[in-house]
């Protein structure tokens, strides 16, 4: 990674946070989260969010131009909506959208209706490859991999139909890797889990060997959170926040959540 690197050091500390604090819509009735997030000025479940539109805002930097974006893993279009009200927010925080594709195994077209996807496809990408949009700079795998009885086959297949200088960004719940086989084995045995729960555990190492097996290089990874606490009081104050993320940033290996940039060279 070159010195010049919008990533160089831990840039994710000094990020915008207020976004969260002063989102009037997120708070409101349409934002498809739970009660006890809203009531919160800075819930740390919604840091997913966060760290995807960064990633957005720092590559329209780089590529000086409107980006087209495939997003893998919609559900409710929590993501675009997320991006929709940091865009309208009077932070400035700008960033100009060529096209936003999304992609799921089940899309909810009614409810993604006036979001702001420029096309919706219904796929399976464990079992299909017609759903890779090989045109686009950015493509978002947000909470999808643990869904993935073998995400490392998913990830290749979406290293080869990235287009060179493109970048695939996403995240994940992470455990240490020295307990993912163990924690794995344990999800899939459970006789009560449904066909889209959790199935596999990610870690830092796997991911870092997912790039490395792909030609992909890891320009950034950091973890999210020591602890959560969804709800509590303790998620209305920015230090509590921050404190997580420097947690993330020091001990990526051992966070709660951990999310990424793997560019195609």
């Amino acid at each position: 990674m070159s010195i010049e690197s919008p990533y160089r050091g831990m840039p994710q500390l000094s990020w915008d946070m207020a976004c969260l604090g002063r989102n009037r819509e997120i708070r409101g009735e349409l934002y498809p989260a739970s009660a006890k997030i809203k009531r919160r000025a800075y819930p740390v479940k919604l840091l997913r969010y966060w760290f995807m539109c960064h990633f957005l805002r720092i590559e329209h930097q780089r590529r000086q131009k409107p980006l087209a974006v495939c997003e893998i893993g919609i559900d409710r279009g929590q993501m675009r909506r997320f991006f929709n009200t940091i865009t309208r927010d009077t932070s400035g925080f700008q960033v100009p959208v060529a096209s936003w594709s999304g992609v799921d195994c089940e899309v909810r077209s009614n409810e993604l209706q006036d979001v702001g996807y420029t096309s919706l496809v219904e796929a399976d990408i464990e079992t299909s490859d017609a759903w890779l949009d090989r045109v686009c700079d950015v493509t978002i795998l947000l909470h999808v991999l643990e869904h993935l009885r073998e995400p490392e086959r998913a990830l290749a297949t979406m290293a080869r139909g990235m287009k060179p200088g493109s970048v695939l960004v996403g995240g994940s719940p992470s455990i240490p890797d020295l307990f993912v086989s163990v924690r794995e084995r344990q999800l899939r045995q459970n006789p009560h889990v449904h066909s889209y729960g959790h199935v596999s555990k990610m870690s830092l190492k796997r991911i870092q060997r997912c790039a490395a097996a792909n030609g992909l290089v890891l320009e950034f990874a950091a973890g999210a959170f020591l602890a959560r606490l969804s709800g509590s009081w303790i998620e209305d104050h920015r230090w509590w926040l921050r404190l997580n993320l420097l947690f993330g940033a020091l001990c990526p290996w051992c966070s709660g959540e951990i999310y990424w940039v793997l560019r195609k060279p």
